[in-house]
């Protein structure tokens, strides 16, 4: 088997958004894409259901990174919750072992919706992990 036909490291990852370039990300989850069906009925076979092609829906994306002193992704939160949302264009691309990118999918439209703060423990010794969950119009494969 060539390397060429080895599957890409799910660990390989960058997310680049528009504006904000010192956020490093540990997990990205939830890229999906999901057209829902429309059932119909013809009159000349009312025993059957038929089905169209409905809306496409784009699931949120959740990023999850250690907390640190940059505050590009609170303030780009904050702006949605002041009401003055800020739409971004956001990539998510795959490299392959020697960092080279090799797959990408770009996100259009982009808002942050949701901000998690990490969870406390005083008995743990762990890296403190914030998430912020982003919806967006539209997801391109480039």
């Amino acid at each position: 088997m060539a390397n060429d036909d080895l599957p890409y490291r799910g660990f390989n990852f960058r997310v680049e958004i528009d504006g904000i370039s010192e956020a490093g990300f540990q997990e990205c989850s939830g890229l999906d894409v999901t057209t829902d069906p429309v059932e119909y009925r013809e009159g000349t076979d009312p025993n059957h259901v038929r089905h169209l092609t409905g809306l496409n829906k784009y699931s949120p994306i959740t990023l999850k990174r250690g907390v640190s002193d940059s505050s590009s992704l609170w303030d780009w939160r904050k702006k949605v919750i002041d009401g003055k949302t800020e739409r971004k264009n956001v990539s998510i691309v795959l490299l392959n072992e020697a960092r080279e990118e090799k797959l990408r999918w770009n996100l259009s439209k982009a808002w942050p919706s949701k901000w998690t703060a990490p969870t406390f423990n005083s008995t743990s010794n762990e890296v403190a992990i914030e998430s912020l969950e982003i919806v967006y119009d539209e997801m391109k494969k480039g």
